[in-house]
C-alpha cells in the first residue's frame, strides 16, 4: 500500500517535467519529514511550560577557550587580519567585473556568472550558519567605497571626508533594503542577468557606485545599515547562528563611559551602524567589521558561541520594518523555488497571451512576482487577524503583527540554503575551469554530453543531499515552532494549557509554509548553467 502511494506521488510530481532538470526530494524523504512534523506539532500542543520557565542559554566567549582562545582574540584584535582579507575580495571581485565586461558572454564560462550566482550566493548564506554577519565585515563593496572616500587603507579617515548628513528620519529604516531585494529579484530572474556576465558586472558597479555615494554622503555606513539587502539578509538570519560578537564581561561595559565600540578612537573607525556593543541584544545590525574589538581599551569584546537559534528565541525585538523585510525574505525565497519550476515558463506564457503581453514576457513575470508576494503575506496578515482577536487583549495589531514574524523567519532561512544546495552541488562543477581561465578565453558553450556528466555527476550524492533538505525543513519548522511557542507566552503570560488555542493560527500559517517548501523541493528544478 506504502509503495503504491510513493508510486503516485512520484509520478504526480515528476511527469510535468521536461529538459534537463535537476531531480527532486523523493516521496519517502517527503513522508518522513511530514511525519516527525506532526509529532512536533503535537509535542508543542501538549506540553506545559511556563514563560518564566523558558530562560536564554549561558553563552561561551571563544577568547576563554583553552589553548587557542588567546590566539583568536589577539588576531580579530589586530587590523591587518580584516585588512587582508578585505584586499582579498576587492581582487576577486574587481577579477569579476572585469570578467564580465571583457570576457566571453557564454554564462557557465565566465567568472562573474558562476562565482557570483552559483558560488558566492549560496555560499554566502550557508556561512551564516557557521560565522554570522562575518561577510559583511570583508565585503569588497564596501571595502572599495570605503578606500574611495575615507582614502585610507585600515585606518581612520577623516571626518572632511564626507558630509557627514544624519540619514533622513524617513529612510532611516530597512525599508529601502526591501525595496533593494525585490529589484536584485526582479532583475534575477525577470531580465535574466544571472545568465548574462556583462549585466552581472554592472549590477556588480552600480552597488558599488551606490555604496560609495552612500558614505560620502551620509554619516558613518548608511548603505550597511539601510540599504544593502545583501547585508540586511545576512543580519536577519544571524540572529539564527551559533556565534556572535558580544561583551567578554559586561560589568567591563557597564563601567565603560568612552565607548569607544561606538565612537572609535583616533585610528579606529566608529561603529558604522551605530551600535553600543554593551547594549547590543541581537545580530539584526552587526556587521562584524572588528572595529569594536580593536577599539575596545580593554579587549572586551570577542566572539562567543550560543545555541542555534538562541537569540532570535529569546533576545531578539522586532519592529514594524524589520518584520516586513523577514516576510519578504519568505515571499521572495519561495518565489525563487517557483521560478526554477519547468512548468513555470508554461505559466508566464498563458499568462501573456491572456493579457495580450509581448517581448520577454517581463509585464507577465512582474504579475507573477507580485501574486507570489502577496499570497504570503495576505496569508499571514489573516493568520494575525485571527490571533490579535484570540488574545483578546488592548493591543495593537502592528505589535502582534512584529512579535510574530520572528517566528516565521526560520522557514525562510532553512528554504532558502535547501533551494541553494541543488544549485551548489550540480551546478558548480567545471568552475575550477572557470577559475583558470576566468575570462573563459576561447571557450564554446557546454555540450549535451558535458551537461549530461554534470548532471549525472554531482560534487555530492544524491542522497546526502535529500538527506541535508529534510533536515533543513526540519530544523527550520522546529525552531519556528520554539519561538512562536515563546513569544505567545511571553506576550500573553499564559501557559500552553491556558493559551492553547491562541497557538493555532500561527501553527496554520507555520505548517502550510513548510509543506509548500517541502512540496517545491519535490519538484524536478531547471538547471541554471
Amino acid at each position: 500500500m506504502l509503495d503504491v502511494l510513493l508510486q503516485q506521488i512520484n509520478k504526480l510530481v515528476y511527469q510535468t517535467s521536461e529538459g534537463m532538470v535537476h531531480p527532486g526530494l523523493t516521496a519517502e524523504w517527503v513522508l518522513a519529514v511530514l511525519s516527525i512534523m506532526m509529532l512536533l506539532t503535537i509535542w508543542m500542543m501538549r506540553k506545559t511550560t511556563a514563560t518564566s520557565q523558558l530562560n536564554y542559554s549561558v553563552v561561551t566567549s571563544i577568547s576563554n577557550l583553552p589553548f587557542v582562545g588567546k590566539n583568536i582574540q589577539q588576531l580579530i584584535t589586530h587590523p591587518t587580519v580584516i585588512t587582508g582579507l578585505r584586499i582579498f575580495t576587492a581582487v576577486v571581485f574587481l577579477m569579476v567585473i572585469a570578467a564580465g565586461l571583457f570576457g566571453t558572454q557564454v554564462t557557465e564560462r565566465n567568472l562573474a556568472t558562476t562565482l557570483t550566482w552559483t558560488i558566492w550566493w549560496s555560499g554566502v548564506v550557508i556561512s551564516v550558519f557557521f560565522v554570522g554577519s562575518a561577510w559583511c565585515a570583508i565585503c569588497p563593496w564596501d571595502a572599495i567605497a570605503t578606500w574611495l572616500v575615507r582614502r585610507r587603507l585600515w585606518k581612520r579617515g577623516s571626518e572632511l571626508s564626507s558630509l557627514n548628513i544624519k540619514v533622513p528620519k524617513v529612510i532611516r529604516n530597512i525599508w529601502p533594503a526591501l525595496m533593494m531585494f525585490v529589484v536584485l529579484t526582479w532583475l534575477e530572474l525577470g531580465y535574466g542577468i544571472t545568465t548574462s556576465p556583462y549585466a552581472t558586472a554592472l549590477l556588480a558597479l552600480l552597488i558599488v557606485v551606490l555604496a560609495t555615494v552612500s558614505l560620502a554622503i551620509y554619516e558613518r555606513k548608511a548603505f550597511c545599515r539601510y540599504f544593502c539587502a545583501v547585508g540586511r539578509t545576512l543580519g536577519a538570519y544571524g540572529g539564527i547562528a551559533p556565534v556572535a560578537l558580544r561583551p567578554i564581561d559586561n560589568a567591563v561595559c557597564a563601567s565603560c563611559k568612552t565607548l569607544e565600540c561606538y565612537n572609535g578612537t583616533a585610528d579606529i573607525e566608529p561603529c558604522p551602524t551605530h551600535l553600543v556593543m554593551g547594549r547590543i541584544k541581537q545580530n539584526t545590525y552587526c556587521t562584524s567589521c572588528g572595529s569594536c574589538t580593536q577599539s575596545c581599551p580593554y579587549q572586551n569584546i570577542s566572539w562567543q558561541l550560543r545555541n542555534i537559534g538562541d537569540e532570535i528565541t529569546f533576545s531578539s525585538r522586532p519592529h514594524w520594518d524589520e518584520a516586513w523585510f523577514i516576510l519578504g525574505l519568505l515571499s521572495l525565497t519561495i518565489f525563487h523555488g517557483f521560478t526554477m519550476m519547468p512548468y513555470w515558463e508554461g505559466w508566464m506564457s498563458q499568462l501573456a497571451y491572456t493579457i495580450g503581453d509581448s517581448g520577454q514576457l517581463l509585464v507577465s513575470f512582474s504579475i507573477g512576482m507580485l501574486v507570489a508576494m502577496l499570497v504570503p503575506i495576505l496569508f499571514y496578515s489573516a493568520m494575525v487577524s485571527v490571533m490579535h482577536r484570540l488574545i483578546n487583549k488592548q493591543e495593537e495589531w502592528k505589535r502582534v503583527f512584529s512579535a510574530m514574524a520572528l517566528s516565521i523567519l526560520p522557514l525562510a532561512f532553512a528554504y532558502h540554503i535547501a533551494h541553494n544546495l541543488t544549485h551548489l552541488v550540480r551546478e558548480s562543477q567545471g568552475f575550477l575551469s572557470v577559475v583558470m581561465n576566468p575570462f573563459g578565453t576561447n571557450t564554446l558553450p557546454l555540450s549535451m554530453q558535458e551537461i549530461h556528466m554534470r548532471h549525472m555527476n554531482p560534487v555530492i550524492n544524491d542522497n546526502i543531499v535529500f538527506a541535508l533538505q529534510a533536515t533543513l525543513i526540519l530544523f527550520g519548522f522546529w525552531l519556528a515552532l520554539k519561538i512562536l511557542r515563546r513569544r505567545v507566552l511571553q506576550y500573553t503570560g499564559f501557559t500552553i494549557n491556558q493559551g492553547r488555542i491562541i497557538f493555532i493560527p500561527m501553527l496554520v500559517f507555520i505548517l502550510s509554509i513548510s509543506i509548500l517548501n517541502l512540496w517545491l523541493l519535490m519538484q524536478p528544478m531547471i538547471m541554471r548553467m
